[in-house]
């Protein structure tokens, strides 16, 4: 049925109701004797007319009913009252009299068959049109608003696959209750005994402001059941548009080491964002993506979207386009260690804020190749940052990694010395450079989770280094977050170092992901490989000469720096043949343990090690 169809037949049916009960109305008290027809006939009009301009007012015939719920009531309550109102005011104002009795009796039959419809539809919809057989019977975790949002969706929606028989709530005034007809069967702790009480074949954790261990304790009652529970979507995204309540997922071990989120200064981002022209570099990469998302929650007036890979720029700029249309996004494929390209792409939009997401990350592979490295992570870092110079952009974040403390491999010591490129830029510069020091992210590229979970899919066994090898870890959403909330903070030059919390042991990430896939380390197996060159055992976030734990934010710091005599790089230079691998290695790792970067470091870099 189509909208002006449906709207049709609702004002048919609501007009049949009004003559109804004004007719009604009158039989019930005088047997329509002594009863004028004028004004019958004209009453009846009015509250017709009134009932369908007040109806229109209150939206009554917007309404989706199979949802209908208090507001409805409402609604329909203020619709029919004013609409009686302005037909009795008729009777005295054209007829001399008024039959207070009989709109009296009206008005409640006209509420009660108005609203009798509307939810006779929805009783009948919810009981005979629903397919109820071969439901998974499911337990909601959470009979807060997230769980009462869920259960009305799931009962309301023909296609669901799921029916819920119970809930499982913490808070004492809910027990024994019944919301929306299911019962609040008991807590947390009882939830084995509600699965087998309920014969539930299906568990749904609906408290979306969980904090993260409360979510742990949840994950390891429900697996006790044998029964892998999943998770509804966040508050946010259901609110935001992005996600509908009913698309519930399984719980990831990124939720589970993932920690609460900080609450954004979206006031102070919103200063340095909105309405403004932003440029990401590397915007198709994980991180890279992840940022275009967040900034474009501050409503930026152009977004530019610069990558090397054009599979993956055309990905996120489809999936951008299509969620924030007011948007305007502009897309380049470029290699950052083309300078002149750089300084082009910079000239053509003129940012007002620029994120440096690009550069190869991946430990071993830029051991064995250091030149690649060097041009991308530095050469690459030092091509944009002096476009940015260039063309007056306000504020330049740079995106590090714990790696680049105390470096062992070449990948933290390009880091590390592009660390040193933007803080030496910074001192004669009018802009603002900064760089936010992390480490590793739950599921991004080339992360340790999609390894293991290919390797579980192949039915093992997981590969790990060593089994006291441990790591910092943060979700893709959090760093993005928390690197948008450092930018804002920057007045340049500083070394914004995010919280990790605490480090995970890889070996304890393994044995959790063979869990949630649901095996055991019997079935899959964890072989130790032994450490890879230029990996540490034991990653860190600051030097202790950096260390400053005084927070500027809630989770980010600022590490201090100190500034190292020029000479000293001189001497660095005249020591080793960078022209071969181990010497530019060597040389690349004594660079990285400097702390100031004087004016010809990265000229000296090039020439030495003949990079153009």
């Amino acid at each position: 049925m189509t909208y002006k169809v449906r709207i049709l037949v609702l004002m048919i049916i609501d007009t049949l109701i009004v003559l109804s009960a004004v007719f009604i109305g009158g039989y019930l008290l005088f047997d329509l004797q002594g009863l004028s027809r004028e004004l019958m006939f004209t009453t009846s009009i009015v509250l017709v007319i009134a009932h369908h301009i007040f109806a229109s007012m209150f939206k009554l015939y917007k309404g989706a009913w199979q949802y209908a719920s208090t507001n409805e009531l409402l609604r329909i309550f203020y619709a029919v009252t004013l609409s009686v109102l302005v037909a009795s005011a008729v009777q005295p104002l054209f007829f001399d009299t008024f039959y207070a009795r009989t709109m009296l009796v009206t008005w409640m039959l006209h509420i009660l068959l108005i609203g009798g419809t509307r939810f006779a539809w929805r009783m009948y919809r919810d009981h005979y049109m629903k397919p109820h057989n071969n439901r998974k019977r499911t337990l909601i975790v959470g009979a807060g608003a997230g769980g009462t949002m869920l259960t009305r969706q799931l009962k309301g929606s023909p296609e669901a696959e799921l029916k819920p028989v119970a809930y499982a709530d913490d808070e004492s005034t809910k027990q024994h209750l019944e919301i929306m007809d299911v019962p609040v069967a008991g807590s947390v702790e009882d939830i084995h005994h509600i699965v087998a009480h309920y014969r539930v074949e299906h568990i749904v954790i609906a408290i979306p402001s969980l904090k993260r261990e409360d979510l742990n304790r949840i994950y390891d009652q429900c697996m006790e059941t044998n029964i892998k529970p999943q998770i509804m979507p966040m508050l946010e995204d259901i609110v935001s548009g992005k996600l509908e309540v009913t698309q519930i997922r399984d719980v990831e071990v990124e939720d589970l080491l993932g920690r609460d989120p900080v609450e954004l200064d979206t006031e102070g981002i919103g200063d340095k964002i909105t309405g403004k022209t932003v440029l990401i570099t590397g915007a198709g990469g994980s991180i890279g993506s992840e940022l275009c998302r967040q900034l474009c929650n501050f409503d930026p007036s152009e977004m530019i979207l610069l990558g090397h890979g054009e599979n993956s720029i055309y990905s996120i700029h489809m999936e951008l386009q299509k969620t924030y249309s007011h948007i305007t996004f502009e897309t380049e494929i470029a290699d950052i260690q083309h300078a002149e390209r750089m300084q082009g792409v910079m000239e053509t939009y003129m940012p007002d804020v620029v994120y440096h997401a690009a550069a190869h990350k991946h430990v071993p592979l830029m051991e064995k190749n250091p030149q690649e490295a060097v041009k991308n992570n530095v050469i690459g870092t030092r091509n944009v940052a002096e476009a940015a110079d260039t063309v007056g952009v306000s504020t330049f974040v740079m995106i590090s990694s714990d790696k680049a403390v105390n470096p062992t491999s070449v990948m933290g010591a390009t880091k590390r010395i592009a660390e040193m490129v933007v803080q030496h830029l910074d001192t004669t510069s009018a802009t603002r450079f900064v760089a936010v020091r992390f480490g590793n992210v739950l599921g991004s590229r080339g992360s340790v989770i999609p390894l293991f979970k290919k390797q579980i899919e192949a039915g093992g066994p997981v590969t790990v280094t060593h089994p006291d090898m441990t790591r910092y870890f943060m979700t893709i959403p959090e760093a993005s977050r928390l690197v948008i909330q450092a930018g804002a903070l920057a007045d340049g030059g500083e070394i914004f170092v995010l919280d990790m919390g605490e480090p995970v042991k890889i070996v304890d990430l393994a044995k959790n992901l063979i869990r949630f896939s649901g095996f055991s380390e019997d079935d899959i197996g964890i072989e130790y490989t032994g450490m890879r060159p230029g990996e540490k055992m034991y990653e860190e976030l600051l030097k202790d000469e950096e260390i400053d734990r005084k927070q500027v934010y809630p989770k980010i710091h600022i590490g201090r720096t100190t500034e190292v005599p020029m000479n000293n790089l001189k001497e660095l230079f005249n020591t080793y043949n960078y022209k071969t691998t181990e010497g530019l290695k060597q040389v690349l790792l004594n660079i990285a343990t400097l702390d100031q970067q004087p004016d010809s470091l990265l000229s000296e870099v090039r020439s030495e090690i003949s990079i153009n």
